[in-house]
């Protein structure tokens, strides 16, 4: 391989992406560099601005141009860190959200037209030749262009690989297929649950509002690995938490701590009260994230469900001012 190939490639994927129109209707009204601060925003909640620095390689002074641009047009909010008092903590709005979600719905189906035009017997092959590229260009490297995913196949994921985003199509089913075969393989849990699921998440894909309730998906190398919901509970002022859900081969990356965490943020931004939930104290993995999260068993009760002999936990986190 020489130089010149390389810049051949280039050239030419650079007229493949023309042809996607990232220059025009994709990003309008936001510059590439705009869109791809909000798409970080939207995947990543807790970003302080330093973070977002790093992960776009931007110059401070043009960062600090955009996030002013987007706080008058009242897409973020800014204000002190969690972790440093330094730093600032960025935040999207409601409409900031939407804003991300309306730039992501056009990505997935301008790429998809393109994917349209491409065979189904070459699709496993052109997926094999892009993960090649990335893996041999990615090793050593830890960061990747693109939209600010920065995943590299190279190396072991890092917890900054992992995002955090909104459901695309075929996400809610993923979510009852691998709750049922996860909880099978673990637990021994029978079909009763997965029919258990499958009620909670028509439920929610039915009829959600979408000011009040969300779902997300933790997202790795382009696939599905983690889940939770935040749902109305039946207690007035109260959101529910229900199927967290982390894959075995993601655990230790710190996804449900952020999953926890995301939805802790929109149940408090949101103006409820307090967050329930309702779990089985064998599942130790997820009390011991709950309780980082402090949340308090308050109830539990012996029951055979799932052809298990279980027993019960409710538990609760209130949402009052002194907890922020």
């Amino acid at each position: 391989m020489t130089v010149q190939d390389i810049r051949s490639f280039n050239r030419f994927y650079t007229n493949v992406i023309g042809a996607l129109d990232y220059g025009r209707r994709l990003y309008t009204p936001y510059t590439l560099t705009e869109s791809r601060v909000l798409y970080e925003l939207a995947h990543a909640p807790r970003t302080d601005a330093a973070d977002l620095r790093a992960q776009l390689h931007l110059d401070a002074g043009y960062l600090t141009r955009i996030l002013n641009k987007f706080e008058e047009d009242g897409l973020v909010e800014r204000g002190p860190s969690d972790t440093d008092p330094r730093r600032r903590r960025i935040t999207l709005t409601a409409p900031g959200r939407e804003a991300a979600a309306l730039l992501d719905e056009r990505a997935r189906e301008t790429v998809g037209s393109m994917l349209d035009t491409v065979r189904a017997e070459d699709r496993p092959r052109l997926a094999e030749a892009m993960r090649t590229v990335r893996t041999i260009l990615g090793e050593g490297e830890g960061e990747g262009e693109g939209e600010g995913e920065g995943e590299g196949e190279g190396r072991a994921p890092r917890p900054e690989d992992v995002v955090l985003r909104e459901p695309a199509p075929g996400d809610l089913g993923w979510i009852v297929q691998r709750n049922a075969a996860l909880y099978a393989a673990e637990y021994g849990f029978d079909a009763g649950y997965e029919a258990l699921v499958a009620r909670i998440v028509a439920d929610y894909g039915e009829d959600h509002d979408p000011h009040l309730e969300r779902t997300w998906i933790a997202e790795l190398d382009g696939r599905p690995v983690g889940c939770v919901m935040c749902v109305r509970d039946d207690t007035p002022g109260a959101a529910r938490l229900r199927l967290l859900l982390v894959e075995p081969d993601a655990r230790g990356l710190g996804i449900g701590d952020r999953l926890v965490g995301a939805l802790v943020d929109f149940a408090r931004e949101t103006g409820y009260r307090e967050v329930v939930l309702w779990t089985n104290d064998i599942l130790g993995a997820a009390r011991r994230i709950y309780r980082r999260h402090g949340f308090v068993l308050v109830a539990e009760k012996p029951h055979h469900s799932f052809g298990q002999d279980l027993t019960g936990q409710d538990w609760r986190l209130g949402l009052d001012a002194t907890q922020e």
